[in-house]
């Protein structure tokens, strides 16, 4: 996991692409992929677009990139969820490193109320806790990682898996977190993770499978998930523990 495959890294890669551009050339990642695919052929899709990620100054999820650098890793302005162009320091706001929250969530979902923001900032909370404990939801589990980019809200197309994971046998975990109740809907999100991932990241023989941890777990999501073997289901609790302090 995360072995370097050419003599140079994709960091250095995209770099020496994004230097031959001017301020006025915009590309979108299809081209960014395309270009791979002429010219370092076993990078695998996941792989760059998390890169366009972390080189975006204002893209939220840059900041779980562990090798995030100031100035130089400052190099794009994403302008919509596909183009892209060099940042402009003068004239761009200012580049994003540490969380903020977002208007929208990752999956593009809309909040409406109060409740459901608080919903959604709660889930972020869970999501950074479990991915430092994988442990717990089974073990050697472990974070996916390549070249300092990993599976904490990894790009996946124009969407986000909250958590993509490694288990012991070096296959794929899709992880889907849900603060309150788990209805059938989240199958097919998960599914088309799943599908993704396979597609754009997985090698010959490397399995992708599916977790939805939810605070409840609806009976339409039991049901929806009965015949789908690739993905399980947990329930999660949380307990507060008070001392007093004279």
């Amino acid at each position: 996991m995360g072995a370097q495959i050419y003599d140079k890294t994709v960091n250095e890669i995209m770099t020496e692409y994004f230097n031959k551009l001017t301020m006025n050339d915009v590309f979108s990642a299809q081209d960014m992929i395309k270009y791979f695919e002429e010219n370092y052929p076993k990078v695998k899709e996941g792989t760059i677009t998390g890169h366009l990620m972390k080189f975006s100054v204002n893209a939220p999820s840059r900041i779980h990139c562990r090798n995030i650098n100031r100035g130089k890793s400052d190099l794009l302005y994403k302008i919509d969820e596909n183009k892209y162009r060099l940042y402009n320091k003068m004239t761009d706001p200012e580049p994003i490193y540490i969380d903020k929250p977002r208007i929208n969530p990752p999956n593009g979902e809309q909040h409406s109320n109060d409740d459901e923001n608080y919903e959604f900032a709660y889930e972020k909370d869970l999501q950074n806790f479990l991915a430092k404990n994988l442990k717990l939801i089974e073990p050697e589990l472990k974070l996916f990682e390549e070249e300092g980019i990993n599976g904490i809200e990894f790009p996946a197309g124009n969407r986000f898996i909250d958590i993509l994971a490694i288990d012991k046998n070096n296959d794929f975990v899709v992880i889907e977190l849900k603060v309150s109740k788990g209805y059938d809907r989240v199958v097919g999100q998960i599914l088309r993770y799943i599908g993704w991932v396979e597609q754009k990241m997985a090698s010959d023989g490397q399995k992708v499978r599916g977790i939805i941890i939810c605070k409840e777990i609806s009976e339409d999501l039991t049901l929806a998930c009965s015949k789908q073997k690739e993905i399980e289901l947990f329930e999660y609790e949380l307990s507060v523990k008070l001392k007093k302090i004279k």
